[in-house]
């Protein structure tokens, strides 16, 4: 992580998004944390190294293209530049295609993929005029196929999915890769709490999705792009 500038992580307060700061923050990261709360971030900070360079940004509207600009030059006049961009913001919701739908995909299409858009779109022309630079997106598998009551959902993580080939393609030759993951249920208190009864031992730590992150934001990853990962193995 030395050579890298800066790495924003949006929702960085979040069950993932915390656990990407913390790996990135203990690889020696500097790290720009993204938050609606800045109490979750104050917490956060508390729990990272004492040597770790962190500047916190809460309240910035990832649907607003004027929003995000402002944020990434806020990290630009502290860092230098931003090499890496992590989106871990997004929502879920399920329903039926019926009455609810039409409200339900709005919801949707705003929360998973104008905020990846917007948020991609704001970090680009730094990423470009420095020819390098990384960017992950968190889509999920509903996003390649949906199943009942999924249709809003799945289509705003499948709009993310091809929005980050769209990335990798036109970013290709500024050296600027754009990955996204398909995490398996997350081992969340709150999923814990929403299936009390579901078997735990198949799901995903945030940690071990932290630690996929780091290496595709690594320069080691540089082949990699346009990619979407499952992240459902066993660890």
């Amino acid at each position: 992580m030395k050579d890298q500038k800066a790495v924003i992580v949006t929702g960085a307060g979040g069950n993932l998004g915390s656990a990407v700061v913390r790996e990135l923050a203990n690889a020696g990261a500097k790290l720009v944390c993204m938050n609606r709360s800045s109490n979750e971030l104050e917490a956060l900070a508390g729990d990272l190294p004492a040597s770790t360079e962190f500047l916190s940004i809460a309240g910035t509207d990832l649907t607003d293209y004027a929003s995000c600009a402002a944020a990434v030059a806020r990290a630009v006049k502290r860092f230098g530049g931003v090499s890496a961009l992590v989106n871990t913001v997004g929502g879920f919701q399920m329903g039926p295609v019926g009455p609810e739908a039409p409200a339900q995909w709005e919801t949707m299409m705003t929360a998973n993929a104008r905020t990846a858009l917007t948020i991609s779109a704001a970090v680009l022309p730094t990423m470009k005029a420095a020819g390098y630079g990384r960017i992950v997106h968190v889509a999920a598998a509903p996003g390649l196929k949906a199943g009942a009551k999924q249709a809003a959902y799945a289509a705003s993580k499948a709009a993310v999915i091809r929005l980050t080939e769209a990335i990798a393609a036109e970013c290709r030759d500024d050296r600027i890769t754009a990955n996204c993951i398909l995490p398996g249920t997350i081992d969340t208190p709150e999923n814990r709490a929403a299936m009390p009864d579901a078997k735990t031992d198949g799901w995903v730590s945030p940690q071990s999705i932290a630690r996929l992150i780091a290496f595709l934001i690594s320069p080691a990853a540089a082949v990699v792009t346009g990619a979407a990962i499952p992240a459902t193995g066993r660890e």
